[in-house]
């Protein structure tokens, strides 16, 4: 594929609407693309994937994915989310940052090297449900994919390797009290018994820093109690978002919380782990060759869900992501492919 292909795959992506567990015409559009350069992908569900030719259990495999859903727009779009404008070399449309641009990159850089000779094997996968990290998302293609030696996870990081990324736990928390009425000296306020715990959360500093990540951060994101002005609320319930450096274990976090408040914390989920790759490692060196800067990431990624040794870097901005207007430069779809393909070209792993 050169560039002028790329650039039309994306838009036909952008037209597309692929929600989260509604990616089911965006995945036939790249089954029928990949087929078209004479490969034979392999799908289940939504999720698409494919080998290079010359597959051998002797070499160490190379995974490279990207995301086929998007949030819903938001915002104010100027334009329609899913016509894709391109104007002075910015492509408007919805998932054109994030993931499009690391879809059509990657997909660009395998259909290149899987005509080549290489030192390893080469998959190329683009998966569902990332943004929701739903059930039927990459995980439940691990099976299918095998032993995989390193993951290129593309996501918009201006082509810089993120080698570390946060870890996640949404905590559900719920105070309880004694309904009575507002008016007398009634009840046990249960507003009043979960500041204690919310304050806790504000100010408590896990010991264990990343130089990377930095601290385990936590965040009270929603509130909720009472449904009457004169009813002292029995139940006061929060939610927390919960973000785990490298240095910590998602359980390790919940039993430090647990030991320290007072109210009952259920996590939606403690799978959702921190990942980092070592900085010695042969694709973080390649990188750091080619000018790149390894940084750690805050934001999650299909790295959260998958057992690989794994480093995320792809064309565009994340702070573009999940906002209106997003877009993605073509020249930043130009400088992924050429640093994605020498990023791989003969890697040793």
């Amino acid at each position: 594929m050169n560039l002028d292909e790329v650039i039309r795959l994306l838009g036909r992506i952008i037209e597309i609407p692929s929600f989260s567990t509604g990616e089911q015409r965006v995945a036939s559009l790249i089954e029928e693309v990949i087929r078209q350069h004479g490969h034979a992908p392999q799908r289940k569900g939504n999720n698409v994937w494919v080998r290079a030719h010359g597959f051998s259990p002797d070499k160490p495999t190379i995974l490279l994915d990207a995301h086929l859903d998007t949030v819903k727009p938001s915002g104010e779009w100027l334009t329609d989310p899913f016509t894709p404008v391109e104007r002075d070399g910015k492509i408007t449309g919805l998932g054109s940052n994030d993931d499009g641009a690391s879809l059509v990159s990657l997909l660009a850089v395998f259909l290149r090297l899987a005509c080549r000779e290489r030192p390893y094997n080469l998959i190329f996968s683009t998966s569902a449900e990332e943004e929701n990290t739903g059930e039927w998302g990459i995980q439940s293609i691990l099976p299918e994919l095998g032993r995989v030696d390193l993951a290129i996870i593309g996501e918009p990081t201006g082509m810089h390797p993120a080698i570390a990324e946060k870890g996640l736990m949404v905590l559900d928390c719920v105070a309880r009290g004694v309904a009575g009425h507002a008016a007398r000296d009634e009840g046990v306020n249960a507003i009043h018994a979960a500041l204690p715990d919310i304050a806790w959360f504000r100010d408590y500093r896990f010991a264990r820093v990343s130089p990377l990540l930095g601290p385990v951060k936590m965040t009270v994101t929603v509130v909720s109690a009472g449904s009457l002005h004169n009813v002292v609320p029995a139940e006061c319930r929060f939610v927390v978002d919960t973000r785990v450096n490298e240095l910590y274990a998602n359980e390790e976090v919940l039993d430090v919380i647990r030991r320290h408040v007072a109210c009952e914390v259920t996590p939606r989920s403690t799978r959702l782990r921190s990942s980092s790759i070592d900085r010695s490692h042969p694709v973080v060196r390649r990188c750091e060759a080619l000018g790149r800067v390894p940084y750690g990431s805050p934001t999650t990624s299909n790295q959260v869900v998958i057992p690989y040794t794994s480093v995320k870097i792809g064309p565009g901005d994340s702070s573009r992501s999940h906002t209106a207007n997003e877009y993605i430069l073509v020249d930043e779809i130009r400088e992924g492919i050429e640093i994605y393909e020498k990023m791989l070209n003969n890697l040793i792993l």
